[in-house]
């Protein structure tokens, strides 16, 4: 869907944003009755409350939204965004009341609010549209929004509408729209290609395993994305049990993810030569599934024990990130929703990432910040490798115990990449309950953060 700011017009109606500790202070300035009127109406200035205020003889029509204070504001994110739902319909102009530092971040989340997701029902738009704030970028901002936009679609598309050749479709319409290139490996290809995990976790499925091969631009420095396009998982023979398979058609949040960052580089132009790597399959139980104790040759050469077929998001990514690593860019990001361990650690609103370089973490730190978009670092830590070498084979993809499973998880994927210009996000992709800006189902998580530390990271 479109997320655009509203062209400018002669009768918007001006929005006055009202931090809480100068709300008694600004309600006075107005005129009497129309100050008895919203204090009348219960407005203290909080986040997510919104007026509108009529006009009088001596005063014009004006819309008025609660910032909160500083604590309500560091408890959430997109104070603004809480309050747009609450407007009636019309066009608003930012008038007073946000810091220049706060413009951006805030009119990203007034267009985030207007998401809807409605391919199976009509949902009701919002209709409180805003125009631009004057020194935003809109075309930038609307660039993100975009992206944002799909990342969300594609995890929220149930996988009978988003298998692997969907999930094919949509990275193919993403490169047309921006003149970028698609090479795709499907089938029994992958074994030809050496890119035998893939072929292994998705050859069960009726619906063919790929790897989606991305490129776009030819000048700049080198990025390439690599995001996890499990387009659902049963568990495979150790299949999971219901409770656990509900919100599996998001077990492709890191493909959608990548995507949507793909989208906003591109459509923003930032001069560097990206490559998106999608390994694209269904995690599914069939006579020819593969099973607890096989043991796969990866694309590197490195042998891996099966102990659990229900940790098959990292098998899939380590050919694609072996396949990554033979160009070796400057920089390579794996997306992916991967361990449960990880939200037991920072729960559903944290994007946990894994970085050894210095710079790249203090980059992405600073922009996770600016751009309301939270990250949090977890370790590589070397003394935990043991556990991930089970004797028999050179690598074990699901370490008996249960300890440090993000960990285990990311020092596997390290073990088919140069360490040193490698970071690895596990994500969630998923918004249990509403929240400003953040509708109930599929979200991004660190896209916008990495976006804005691109720069940084790979001295553009």
């Amino acid at each position: 869907m479109t997320l655009r700011f509203a062209a400018a017009t002669s009768d918007a109606i001006d929005l006055h944003i009202v931090p809480q500790d100068d709300a008694e202070r600004w309600l006075d300035d107005l005129p009497p009755a129309t100050a008895q009127w919203a204090r009348a109406s219960g407005f203290k200035g909080a986040v997510g409350q919104a007026l509108t205020l009529p006009a009088t003889d001596k005063f014009p029509a004006l819309a008025i939204a609660g910032y909160g204070t500083e604590t309500s504001r560091k408890r959430g994110r997109f104070p603004l965004a809480a309050a747009a739902s609450k407007l009636p319909a019309g066009t608003y102009r930012i008038a007073s009341g946000l810091p220049n530092s706060a413009l951006e971040i805030e009119a990203l989340g007034w267009l985030l609010s207007s998401y809807r997701f409605d391919r199976y029902k009509a949902q009701p738009p919002m209709t409180a549209l805003l125009i631009a704030p004057e020194g935003v970028d809109a075309a930038r901002v609307e660039a993100i929004a975009a992206g944002e936009a799909l990342t969300r679609t594609l995890i929220n598309t149930p996988a009978s509408d988003m298998g692997p050749p969907d999930l094919e479709d949509a990275a193919r319409k993403l490169a047309q729209d921006h003149g970028a290139s698609v090479h795709v490996t499907t089938g029994d290809e992958l074994l030809t290609a050496n890119l035998p995990m893939i072929h292994a976790v998705g050859r069960a499925a009726d619906r063919a395993p790929r790897l989606i091969d991305m490129r776009w631009g030819d000048s700049g420095p080198t990025l390439t994305l690599v995001g996890k396009g499990v387009c659902f998982d049963t568990g495979g023979l150790n299949l999971k049990p219901g409770s656990s398979m509900g919100l599996m058609k998001k077990d492709m949040g890191g493909a959608a993810a990548v995507l949507g960052l793909a989208h906003m580089i591109m459509a923003i132009g930032v001069k560097l030569q990206l490559r998106v790597l999608i390994p694209a399959v269904e995690n599914s139980v069939s006579s020819n599934a593969f099973r607890p104790q096989d043991i796969l040759t990866s694309r590197k050469g490195l042998t891996v024990e099966i102990n659990n077929t229900d940790a098959e998001g990292r098998l899939v990514l380590a050919d694609a990130l072996a396949l990554a690593d033979e160009e070796k860019p400057d920089q390579i990001i794996s997306m992916a929703t991967l361990t449960g361990a990880a939200r037991v650690a920072v729960g559903p609103d944290l994007a946990p990432y894994f970085s050894d370089d210095a710079d790249f973490v203090a980059a992405l730190e600073a922009s996770a910040a600016h751009v309301a978009d939270p990250v949090w670092r977890m370790p590589f830590h070397t003394p935990y490798e043991s556990m991930i070498e089970p004797g028999i084979a050179d690598l074990d993809n699901a370490p008996k115990g249960g300890f440090a499973g993000c960990i285990t998880a990311a020092l596997f994927l390290r073990r088919f990449v140069d360490a040193s210009n490698y970071a690895h996000f596990d994500i969630y992709g998923w918004q249990p309950t509403a929240a400003p800006a953040r509708a109930k189902g599929g979200v991004g998580q660190g896209t916008r953060a990495l976006l804005h530390a691109l720069d940084r990271i790979l001295d553009i």
